[in-house]
């Protein structure tokens, strides 16, 4: 007996020893899971592990919530990889494409003579949409790759206001990005009507690698994809936004990460996408930027780019002139 009990003393004192010696190694990245977390995750079988609690906000009285692991990985790697991938290669395409096409120059060169093309509500509604959108993405990149690109160049203190400024920025403009929308779809709705026309320009992509434009009336098809990826793409973003400003008001735990990751992809494919748009209303065509810019275009740039829509512009000119206006300008 005396034997048995010393066989078991010398066992309970081995027993830590033994355990800190097979204990799993610590985490070294967020994402990396050790041993005893995958044991766990299994025993769990994906079920939440939760109290009771007496303050109204039942939300807090869940322990453990397996899917909270999946969705940090999601928000660690996965929306990492997607927003750059798309980001960076949009941005090397562009950079590819114009230094093989350069820039799309007015064939027929300046003519001197304008048309009124959007008027100032138009502009006014545009840059609102355009302005939020900008400092939406580049706030949300920020909360996706800040840590790892800003923060070890600015410093902690700088990319704390930084970052604590921008969130207080994507919340608040989400309501003048929305607003936008809508007065952007009753606006431009009736104009981007898909039409059999669009086939054409399609198939010649828009003749931005040729030296020929196929016709189009006030939006051509590149600019009707444009619009409504804005409007539909546009809407969920800012409807899963809302999910995520508001939390729990309308779902619980899982539809507040579900949102998340609709958000934050569709996001990020959208600020992609809108980097040709920029680039060409901007470098990538003369005369383009004076849209959006003055609202006045020249009549050249208009005639290669949207000849239809000149022809009616041109044609509701000329039935809004009366005989004395035709008369005191053949005398003129």
């Amino acid at each position: 007996m005396i034997r048995i009990l010393a066989l078991l003393l010398a066992l309970c004192a081995a027993g830590p020893a033994l355990a800190q010696t097979a204990a799993p190694p610590p985490f070294t990245d967020r994402g990396q899971l050790s041993a005893s977390e995958l044991e766990f995750r299994a025993a769990l079988k994906g079920e939440r592990i939760s109290g009771r609690v007496s303050i109204p906000d039942q939300q807090a009285a869940n322990l453990i919530q397996p899917e909270g692991l999946d969705w940090r990985g999601f928000h660690n790697r996965t929306l990492a990889w997607i927003a750059g991938i798309a980001v960076l290669g949009m941005g090397g395409l562009l950079a590819l494409f114009f230094l093989v096409r350069g820039r799309i120059r007015i064939a027929g060169g300046w003519s001197g003579h304008t048309l009124q093309r959007f008027s100032l509500l138009e502009r006014a509604n545009h840059w609102m949409v355009a302005t939020s959108f900008l400092i939406l993405g580049l706030t949300g990149l920020n909360l996706t790759f800040g840590r790892h690109l800003l923060l070890p160049v600015i410093g902690p203190v700088a990319f704390t206001a930084l970052t604590q400024a921008g969130k207080y920025a994507h919340n608040f403009l989400a309501f003048p990005f929305t607003l936008g929308i809508v007065v952007m779809l009753l606006l431009w709705a009736r104009d981007n009507v898909p039409e059999k026309a669009d086939l054409a320009w399609l198939k010649q992509a828009g003749g931005l690698m040729g030296h020929g434009h196929p016709g189009a009336g006030r939006f051509n098809a590149g600019q009707k994809t444009v619009f409504w990826l804005t409007v539909f793409g546009g809407g969920i973003v800012a409807a899963s936004g809302y999910v995520l400003i508001f939390p729990f008001s309308v779902t619980d735990i899982g539809g507040q990460q579900l949102a998340y990751i609709v958000h934050g992809v569709l996001a990020a494919l959208m600020f992609a996408a809108m980097l040709a748009h920029i680039y060409i209303g901007s470098v990538g065509m003369e005369g383009a930027f004076d849209a959006m810019g003055t609202g006045q275009v020249d009549y050249n740039w208009a005639k290669e780019h949207h000849d239809r829509w000149v022809e009616a512009q041109v044609t509701k000119a000329r039935q809004t002139v009366t005989p004395r206006d035709a008369k005191a300008a053949g005398a003129d």
